[in-house]
């Protein structure tokens, strides 16, 4: 109980962004085991922090969001399982993060990274704070090409698509998808990515649509529900980290 007791202030600490009680409970439990597995029963306090700090410099540990991630490599697997054509693609790269796994449980396939890669467009801010969708103000300008193709193990197959989307969309793309990750916290960039790649996607495609039920950034839930109104598409809720909402065609 004790250790439970410090995991639970680890996780406050190093996410705080959790809404769901649920997805705390079951990362608690997922972060336990890895105290257990290193003998950390009784570690104090700055040896776990210690210890986190270290995992997250290896692989999954690095990301935090175990639910994300095990659930893009079950996609990933399947889809490799079923030999479904088609690219990968990322609007919303940010630093590369969620992108470095896209790449590495993709490795035959084309990986298309979409960003303005200098934060928010004003285009995309006013209208969200025009309808109130946007509590929290975060500009993620902080990030560059180089900093991202570093992360990619196999930075060959990724393809860089600078600018403000949907106008950095060329013609040369001529790649059907099998998967796409939208990260882009607003409402415009996500009804715009979702009308883009749904068309794209080629049957048993997967997008996964981040920040769902995110609360900061209303217009993400917005967009989908209108996206999926429109267009007469289901889509279900993934129990992670601020909620994605997966589209599958």
């Amino acid at each position: 109980m004790k250790v439970r007791s410090l995991m639970k202030n680890i996780l406050l600490m190093i996410s705080p962004t959790y809404r769901s009680i649920n997805n705390m409970e079951r990362t608690l439990t997922f972060l336990f085991n890895k105290v257990e597995s290193l003998e950390m029963r009784d570690a104090p306090l700055n040896r776990c922090r210690y210890m986190f700090k270290k995992a997250r410099d290896n692989d999954i540990d690095n990301y935090l969001d175990y639910f994300r991630l095990s659930s893009l490599e079950l996609i990933a697997s399947k889809i490799k399982e079923e030999k479904i054509p088609g690219e990968c693609a990322e609007l919303g790269v940010f630093q590369g993060e969620f992108a470095r796994f896209i790449n590495k449980y993709f490795p035959d396939r084309i990986l298309y990274l979409f960003d303005t890669f200098e934060g928010f467009d004003v285009r995309d801010t006013t209208y969200d704070d025009k309808n109130n969708y946007r509590k929290k103000i975060h500009a993620f300008s902080n990030t560059n090409t180089r900093l991202v193709l570093d992360k990619m193990p196999y930075p060959e197959k990724c393809i860089i698509k600078e600018g403000y989307f949907p106008e950095s969309i060329d013609n040369d793309i001529l790649s059907e998808f099998c998967f796409v990750s939208i990260d882009v916290d607003l409402y415009k960039p996500t009804y715009a990515g979702l009308e883009y790649f749904y068309s794209k996607l080629v049957k048993g495609g997967v997008i996964f649509v981040h920040d769902y039920e995110n609360c900061d950034y209303a217009g993400v839930k917005q967009a989908v529900k209108d996206f999926s109104k429109n267009y007469g598409l289901s889509y279900f809720i993934m129990s992670d980290i601020c909620g994605s909402a997966v589209f599958i065609k």
